[in-house]
């Protein structure tokens, strides 16, 4: 290990580690919602209808649920610089593809590819931030990653949009290229290693399970906008019962010490308290950001271009506030800005209940906008409270479990809010309702979904400490071990 990263740097400094894998996390991030607005082009030139179309990004969000889960083994089975090697490498490959497939089915397969990239990436940056900056500086550090992670999805239907505008939906993928070959190359260039690799098998089974559970999962939870819900219902049965038996496995696994998902970081109170909160607040900022858009472009009539313009200030005004968030927890701990925040959010959504069709764009703005603060103002302390209070050898897994349940919460949260607004709307217009009518009282009543699942989001803010106690909480994590894999 080097000197720089076996002592990381206080005083106002990012280790160089950290911005490379930021940057990159950057570009495969804002890649992930750059196919947005491409649906109606896609369904035009390559002849397929809009819910072919729509797998661009649910083959995207399917990939991402059945990889995460094995990033935990596979980051600790290799260096920092082989797994950002593999992860940009195949990233790139799945980029390559997209940019020049003659087909829809090969276009899928490089989306798929470029999945495998991207669920990489977030863990082995997470993982790495908590290795090698010291806890009073983490906050700060965090805030930086905010930026980048914020501002790349609101960023992404603008790109798409402006590109559209006077260019082929390939270009998208023409485009990101260079750029992620450039940071690639740089990143290789930069790049130690931080921790020493550990020996061990995979688990054939675990792999499976967690691929065809969460993957079936969130694919079922995916189906449930098709009006049908027997048979999503079945599948998403299916994907949990599968989910139930990784489980198991795992905890069986756990005698060896070589599970592929190391569940002992729900014993940490704290972990699983932000786990939770950090679930229910993406159902609900994802479901918000399915039914803005819908109503914005379905109902008011705006283009997708000036749609991602009007809620690009909310994500610019998240990111940017990122640094500032993370300087403050470093100095006044959690509980001062998550309770705030998850209130702001509770707040927003409430708001938006009140959405017509006469209903001022500055008011639709100012309430996007407190809704980014106030996710800002949480999820950079709630990120850092809760891996935190695991120790150093799990930080890996606790990033995975992250990853893997915010994927869940993004597919549950969209078909909550889709299922409610449709039936709804269908419920409105059987009674007499107009069309517009129908659908306002849908999205009405899907945004106050939203913001009844942000109360639970208060409640676990108010549980959380204001700061985490992982070295107490490190002897409880080596002893758990034989007890936990009893059950």
């Amino acid at each position: 290990m080097s000197a720089e990263l076996s002592a990381p740097a206080s005083g106002g400094r990012t280790p160089t580690v950290i911005r490379v894998l930021v940057l990159a996390t950057f570009v495969v991030i804002l890649n992930e919602t750059i196919m947005i607005n491409a649906i109606p082009r896609l369904m035009e030139d390559l002849a397929i209808t809009d819910r072919a179309a729509q797998w661009v990004s649910t083959a995207f969000m399917l990939t991402m649920a059945a990889v995460i889960p094995t990033t935990g083994w596979f980051l600790q089975r290799v260096s920092t610089r082989h797994a950002y090697a593999a992860a940009m490498g195949v990233f790139l490959a799945g980029t390559a593809l997209s940019a020049v497939a003659p087909s829809f089915a090969v276009l899928l397969l490089g989306r798929v590819v470029q999945a495998f990239g991207t669920a990489v990436m977030m863990p082995l940056l997470m993982t790495t931030l908590m290795t090698v900056v010291p806890e009073q500086d983490r906050g700060r550090v965090m805030g930086n990653v905010t930026l980048a992670i914020s501002v790349a999805p609101a960023m992404g239907p603008v790109i798409s949009g402006a590109v559209l505008q006077i260019g082929s939906w390939r270009w998208l993928f023409v485009l990101v290229l260079p750029i992620a070959g450039i940071i690639a190359w740089l990143g290789l260039r930069q790049l130690e290693n931080v921790g020493e690799p550990q020996a061990g098998q995979i688990d054939v089974s675990s792999v499976a399970l967690a691929a065809l559970g969460f993957g079936g999962l969130v694919f079922g939870l995916s189906r449930f906008e098709s009006g049908n819900l027997t048979g999503p219902a079945l599948i998403v049965a299916a994907g949990s019962a599968l989910i139930a038996a990784f489980v198991w496995r795992q905890l069986r696994l756990q005698r060896t010490g070589t599970p592929l998902l190391d569940l002992r970081v729900l014993l940490s109170g704290t972990y699983a308290k932000a786990l939770i909160l950090m679930s229910v607040a993406f159902m609900a900022m994802l479901g918000s950001m399915i039914l803005l858009p819908l109503y914005l472009q379905n109902l008011r009539g705006l283009s997708p271009l000036a749609t991602g313009l009007l809620v690009m200030p909310g994500g610019l005004a998240m990111g940017l506030l990122g640094p500032t968030v993370g300087r403050l927890f470093d100095r006044l701990g959690g509980r001062l800005l998550v309770i705030p925040g998850s209130i702001g959010i509770a707040a927003s959504l409430a708001g938006f209940t009140q959405i017509s069709m006469t209903m001022p764009y500055w008011q639709l703005l100012a309430l996007h906008i407190l809704l980014m603060v106030s996710l800002a103002a949480a999820f950079t302390p709630v990120f850092t409270l809760g891996l935190g209070a695991l120790p150093q050898q799990l930080y890996s897994h606790g990033s995975s479990m992250l990853g893997t349940l915010q994927q869940v919460a993004a597919a549950f949260g969209t078909a909550l809010v889709v299922t409610v607004m449709s039936a709804h709307a269908t419920t409105r217009a059987a009674e007499g309702a107009d069309l517009v009518t129908a659908h306002l009282d849908g999205m009405r009543l899907a945004f106050l979904v939203s913001a009844a699942l942000a109360l639970l989001v208060i409640v676990m803010a108010v549980l959380l400490p204001g700061r985490a106690a992982a070295p107490a909480e490190a002897e409880e994590f080596e002893t758990a071990t034989p007890e936990l894999a009893k059950h």
